[in-house]
């Protein structure tokens, strides 16, 4: 999910690259796991790109859109990525290939 989240803000233009990495200790051993490693993305002024990003279903709480009611983001300026049955898109995707589901995340 991590990865995918990555790849949709990468596609976007909100950071530069990403990459997946094998996680080491402080002594160089292995560990069980892996690392994303995020690298992001400046304007020219040294802003950044992202200005907020706002997470938007919780554990606690799930927030689904249907096809026809789908989320808009500063009047369409920021991305809404969403999970759908087709994998993780944004709501621009969704909407060109009409389908709903579960809203994850605001960014702008």
């Amino acid at each position: 999910v991590k990865e995918e989240i990555a790849r949709i803000l990468k596609d976007e233009g909100y950071v530069k690259d990403y990459r997946v990495v094998d996680a080491t200790d402080h002594k160089g051993q292995p560990l069980p796991y892996r690392m994303l490693v995020v690298e992001l993305k400046f304007a020219r002024d040294r802003r950044r790109v992202i200005t907020d990003l706002k997470r938007v279903s919780k554990p606690g709480r799930r927030v689904y859109a249907r096809k026809d009611r789908l989320p808009r983001v500063l009047g369409g300026l920021g991305t809404a990525i969403m999970s759908t049955s087709t994998g993780m898109i944004t709501h621009r995707q969704a909407a060109e290939r009409g389908v709903g589901g579960e809203v994850i995340a605001f960014v702008w």
